[in-house]
C-alpha cells in the first residue's frame, strides 16, 4: 500500500513517515498543495493536513474530488466540530486531530482503503479473489473454500509481502473481541495451504502472524 502524505512541518512530517513504514506502508511526502493532484494518481490513500502554505487544505479537497476518489484522512490541528463537517461533506473519508498515535492513523488508513476495495479482485499470483462475487480462483477455476476460509485469504491478498500480526487476523476474520483458542487461526491456515497447494506460500512469523509470499523474495 502507498500513502500520499502532505505536511508542509517537517517536525510532524519526520516521524509521521516513519512511523507508516515501520507500519509496512509505503510513503510518498509533498508539503504543497500544488503537489498534490499530481501525486495523487499513483497512490492508494492520501493524508491531508488542512494548513498548507500555498493554499487551504479543504480547497486541494474539493480539487481532488473533482477529478479521483482516492480514499483521503484529513490530519490536522483544527479540532472545530465545523472543519470537520465541512471536511467531511466535501469528501474526506475520515477526520483526525492532532496529536495522534501513528499506530491509530495507519489503522485508520487500512480501514479506508478496505472499505474501497469491498467488491474489488485482489489477485496474488496465480491466486485471485474476487471479494464482489465471495470466490477465490486458482488459474481460472475456483476453489473451494469455507466462509472463514474466503474471509483469511482475502485479508492476506490484500497486502501480499505484510505481515499480518494474529490479532488482526482473528479481529477481521473471527471477532474484534475474540475469546476462542489460538489454534483455530492455525487450522484454518493449515487448510488454506492445502487447498492452494503449492499456488501461494502463506508463510508463519513466528510470534507475530502470517504474510502471503509475493513470489519476489
Amino acid at each position: 500500500m502507498r500513502v500520499l502524505v502532505v505536511e508542509d512541518d517537517s517536525a510532524v512530517a519526520e516521524p509521521l513517515l516513519a512511523g507508516l513504514v515501520r507500519n509496512g506502508i509505503e510513503v510518498e511526502h509533498v508539503m504543497l498543495a500544488a503537489q498534490v493532484l499530481a501525486a495523487a494518481p499513483g497512490v492508494d490513500v492520501v493524508i491531508l493536513d488542512l494548513g498548507l502554505p500555498d493554499d487551504d487544505g479543504l480547497s486541494v479537497l474539493r480539487e481532488l474530488r473533482r477529478i479521483s476518489d482516492v480514499p483521503v484522512i484529513i490530519a490536522t490541528a483544527r479540532g472545530d466540530e465545523t472543519d470537520r463537517i465541512v471536511g467531511l461533506e466535501l469528501g474526506a473519508d475520515d477526520y483526525v486531530v492532532k496529536p495522534f498515535s501513528v499506530r491509530e492513523l495507519a489503522a485508520r488508513v487500512r480501514a479506508v482503503a478496505r472499505r474501497r476495495r469491498v467488491d474489488t479482485t485482489l489477485e496474488s499470483g496465480r491466486i485471485q479473489v474476487d471479494r464482489g462475487r465471495h470466490r477465490a480462483l486458482l488459474d481460472g477455476v475456483p476453489v473451494e473454500l469455507t466462509a472463514k476460509e474466503f474471509d483469511l485469504l482475502a485479508v492476506l491478498a490484500e497486502e501480499p509481502g505484510r505481515v499480518v500480526p494474529r490479532q488482526e487476523l482473528f479481529s477481521r476474520v473471527w471477532d474484534p473481541v475474540w475469546v476462542g483458542t489460538g489454534k483455530t487461526l492455525d487450522v484454518h491456515v493449515a487448510s488454506l495451504r492445502r487447498k492452494l497447494g503449492d499456488a501461494t506460500v502463506i508463510e508463519t512469523v513466528r510470534g507475530v502472524g502470517y504474510r502471503l509470499a509475493t513470489g519476489d523474495e
